[in-house]
């Protein structure tokens, strides 16, 4: 077969399968000239430049909400749980530094993760972060050139299951940006809660960081999310949290890098998932560029 032919059957098959999940009227991913998708895109730019975090609603299509609710929840027993304590950064404590020092503040972690190798391929997430003109779009909201699948081969793509009574802290995360998709919104609470460019590459602000630590929200910023909203977050540099909430909530991360190869720390892997693999003991031993902790 022709190579160009088999690309653009590739091309029109992820194209026929976005239009199945994607609410297409607002966010025409299969029409890149129109108006429509121009817009979406340059709403997306202004909010990421603003603060760093832009909001999708009803992203997936109104008939396929219930079963991306449903397909999360099905395998949502297969989370791996833990309680612990962790500092914002995922790191150990330093001894050198005061007990009130955000490198040595602990925070009650309990909450579960879904491993991408534990998720079906007809899932709709599965199919969505895999999607190739999904990545464009995200690329472009980002202003990137390009992204890459986080190569990590068990946060690549994950649902984080948070019953009642669990807590997911302050933190940063690995990777410089997230998307997610929320699969399951709980009956209350729940908000997504982020302090917009709180640190930037090689300075930590960690005056500001512990302000907020203490209790001092006055800088922190508050987004409910609905079943079906889709979210871009630079998660690198914003400390967020998820507030308490009443009921589960489900929600999957998608996680794309600017470079090839990204993979999580052994200590966070194992803290969050269990287990590691040999490409995290392998990625232990290279040194992050932006000369950020965690």
């Amino acid at each position: 077969m022709n190579p160009t032919n088999n690309q653009d059957q590739n091309t029109q098959h992820e194209l026929d399968s976005l239009v199945q999940m994607i609410n297409m009227s607002d966010y025409p991913l299969n029409d890149k000239e129109s108006a429509a998708y121009k817009q979406a895109v340059l709403a997306c730019q202004q909010q990421l430049e603003s603060d760093g975090c832009a909001h999708l609603p009803n992203f997936i299509r109104e008939d396929k909400i219930e079963l991306i609710r449903k397909q999360s929840e099905d395998v949502s027993h297969l989370a791996h749980y833990h309680e612990n304590k962790v500092t914002p950064y995922a790191t150990e404590g330093n001894p050198e530094l005061g007990e009130s020092h955000p490198v040595n503040r602990y925070q009650q972690f309990s909450n579960g993760f879904v491993a991408k190798d534990l998720l079906p391929e007809e899932m709709i997430i599965k199919q969505l972060y895999q999607n190739t003109i999904f990545q464009e779009f995200i690329a472009e909201c980002l202003g990137k050139d390009k992204i890459y699948e986080y190569a990590d081969p068990i946060a690549g793509l994950v649902i984080n299951a948070m019953p009642e009574n669990t807590s997911l802290p302050w933190h940063y995360d690995t990777n410089e940006f997230i998307v997610s998709l929320m699969t399951r919104r709980p009956e209350e609470g729940g908000e997504f809660q982020y302090s917009p460019g709180l640190r930037q590459p090689g300075n930590e602000n960690y005056p500001e960081v512990q302000n907020i630590l203490d209790g001092d929200l006055t800088k922190v910023k508050s987004l409910t999310l609905n079943t079906g909203d889709l979210q871009m977050f630079k998660g690198r540099f914003s400390m967020h949290r998820v507030a308490s909430c009443k009921g589960t909530r489900l929600c999957a991360l998608f996680g794309y890098a600017e470079k090839p190869g990204m993979i999580g720390k052994i200590k966070r892997t194992k803290d969050v998932y269990g287990r590691v693999t040999e490409a995290h003991i392998k990625a232990e031993q290279e040194t992050r560029e932006d000369g950020l902790a965690g």
